[in-house]
């Protein structure tokens, strides 16, 4: 497939929303410009949607970097990046959930509001991870921000390919279908008033791996992955490669901060494991 520029901008419309369950708005997207975007090869493709501030309105074609290079940057774009849910080559449908607590947040409350015909604008899609199909079995651990990623990888499991998984949301009204041909071993962890990942930790800590070579996703806030992180490396000797780990976002922090500050803390994540594993 044709590799897109990097920061080209893609404005699709909206086809359809829904609302699988309350705190999740799921986007089902389509338009001329999806057509030979390289989605497909990894079940981790995301996208980074793009906002424009309030009444600032942007010379066409949008190009983020003379946008950058000609304007104020209180006038810049946000920019969030979303998990695929599911892209339908053939439709020409491209899905994305958003999270949604009412009000809060930049995204939710957009994607809330969002009707069919509306324009949406994203640049992407990148993506590292997919399934190894010569594992021994796979470990599937995530947040909220994880759970699109997660299913789409649990959709692209081979038949019968063994598959441990935790998913961490609010409570049991949060809970939804995940699709496999996989032996999966799925646990839907509730988190409450706890904080955001323990009950993750938790579980990982407790389980008891099986025999083989294990192929792990593990991602969503920092604060638990770094943990999580600790255990598979350090303590379960869980190579580097067999491991795709990442924080989505960390808590107290805007999008932008984290990102700002991401590169800084997995370069003393990354310095604090070679120390001890060499």
């Amino acid at each position: 497939m044709t590799e897109r520029p990097a920061k080209k901008v893609v404005t699709a419309r909206v086809l359809r929303t829904s609302r699988p369950t309350p705190h999740l708005v799921r986007l089902v997207l389509g338009g001329a410009q999806l057509a030979g975007l390289p989605l497909g090869e990894h079940t981790d493709h995301y996208v980074k949607l793009v906002f424009a501030p309030p009444g600032v309105t942007y010379p066409e074609p949008l190009d983020l970097a003379e946008v950058r290079r000609t304007m104020p940057r209180e006038q810049w774009p946000r920019l969030r990046a979303y998990t695929v849910r599911a892209w339908d080559a053939a439709a020409g449908e491209l899905t994305i959930d958003v999270v949604h607590h009412g009000e809060q947040g930049l995204a939710g409350p957009w994607a809330a509001a969002l009707r069919p015909g509306d324009e949406v604008r994203f640049v992407g899609p990148g993506g590292a991870y997919a399934p190894s199909p010569t594992a021994d079995w796979h470990l599937m651990v995530g947040d909220e921000s994880a759970l699109p990623a997660i299913a789409a990888g649990l959709a692209r499991l081979p038949a019968g390919a063994p598959a441990t998984v935790f998913v961490e949301v609010d409570g049991p009204a949060d809970e939804q279908p995940l699709a496999s041909a996989g032996a999966v071993r799925l646990t839907w962890l509730h988190r409450g008033d706890r904080p955001v990942g323990e009950a993750l930790v938790a579980a990982v800590r407790a389980l008891e791996f099986p025999p083989g070579e294990v192929h792990a996703f593990v991602h969503g806030e920092a604060t638990f992955v770094k943990e999580l992180r600790h255990l598979l490396r350090i303590e379960r000797g869980v190579p580097r490669a067999a491991l795709s780990i990442s924080g989505y976002w960390r808590r107290g922090m805007t999008d932008e901060g984290w990102r700002a500050s991401k590169a800084e803390w997995n370069a003393q994540v990354e310095a604090e494991e070679s120390a001890v594993v060499g």
